[in-house]
């Protein structure tokens, strides 16, 4: 008996009639009644007691009918499950980013996401730059969101987002009254500066020798992040990418630096890997969040709480 057949049996029991259960089913009445000359000679016995034009279903009808129901609901989930797919609804996200992202634009993702989609489950890490590609290129994650992305075979990528370095420190630093700020400038001060090797790192120093200026630095930190938490702190001054100033709750004054030192974010992929529905609607809401990032730079003036070490 295929699952046209049980749901035909299961809806001449609901309805009592062939015709009612032809209704129901969008079948003729004639084609109902073959069904169960068809169904009751492949069990080998009858299904339905038929009294004044009415068919009533046997014991054994019951039984099969009853556990049909498991099928059906079974179904239901099938379908259900191919729904939410298809709107994106259900399934899960395997993303990977840098934690200028990952700790900003990419986690206010996934707070909009699982807004709309909760249903779907995400696996998330951050990782350093050569983890995120390689996580993607060995498909441990669909997506991975990095800083100065350098195109590269097997990889497919869409920039997100392409804006300058800037300075950041407390609000109470001299530096603050100031509109940019240049490497000149950060020679009298506390400098945080990023780990030598790293893209933003490398792109800072650069900027330095481009001004013809000695790179010197009291700390020196891996990470974005943990500059803003120094430059808080009253540690000093860092230069960061625009979206880690802009996307965390740092209490910082954020200054234009000069030369313009650009910087890109970008999502990449495996050119071997098609995306799923949930991964576009994911990036969608990625765009969303960077669309809306307050990147101007904050009113200068210090405050008062602050006491400046240098």
């Amino acid at each position: 008996m295929n699952l046209r057949q049980i749901e035909i049996l299961r809806a001449i029991i609901r309805y009592n009639t062939t015709v009612a259960a032809a209704r129901a089913l969008g079948l003729s009445q004639p084609a109902v009644s073959n069904a169960i000359k068809t169904m009751e000679d492949q069990a080998g016995f009858a299904l339905f007691q038929r009294v004044n034009n009415r068919i009533y279903p046997t014991a054994e009808a019951k039984i099969l009918a009853e556990d049909a129901e498991a099928i059906f609901e079974m179904h239901d989930r099938f379908v259900g499950r191919i729904r939410d797919l298809r709107d994106s609804r259900a399934g899960h996200l395997r993303l990977v980013a840098t934690p200028p992202l990952g700790y900003g634009v990419v986690a206010a993702a996934i707070r909009d996401t699982q807004a709309l989609r909760p249903k779907i489950r995400t696996y998330f890490d951050v990782r350093r730059y050569e983890g995120v590609i390689a996580s993607v290129e060995t498909h441990h994650a669909e997506l991975g969101f990095v800083l100065g992305f350098s195109p590269q075979p097997g990889l497919s990528a869409e920039t997100l987002f392409e804006g300058s370095m800037v300075c950041v420190m407390h609000p109470g630093h001299p530096l603050a009254g100031q509109a940019a700020i240049a490497p000149a400038d950060l020679g009298r001060h506390r400098f945080i500066a990023l780990e030598r090797g790293t893209k933003l790192g490398e792109a800072t120093r650069d900027a330095f020798a481009q001004a013809g200026e000695p790179f010197e630095f009291t700390s020196e930190v891996r990470y974005g992040n943990t500059a803003c938490v120094l430059a808080e702190a009253g540690a000093g001054v860092a230069i960061v990418d625009p979206l880690t100033a802009a996307t965390n709750r740092f209490q910082l004054a954020v200054r234009a630096f000069l030369p313009e030192t650009p910087v890109a974010a970008s999502v990449v992929w495996a050119e071997n890997r098609a995306l799923s529905r949930l991964s576009w609607f994911f990036l969608d809401r990625v765009r969303d969040v960077v669309r809306h990032v307050p990147l101007r730079a904050s009113p200068s003036g210090a405050a008062a709480a602050y006491k400046h070490p240098e």
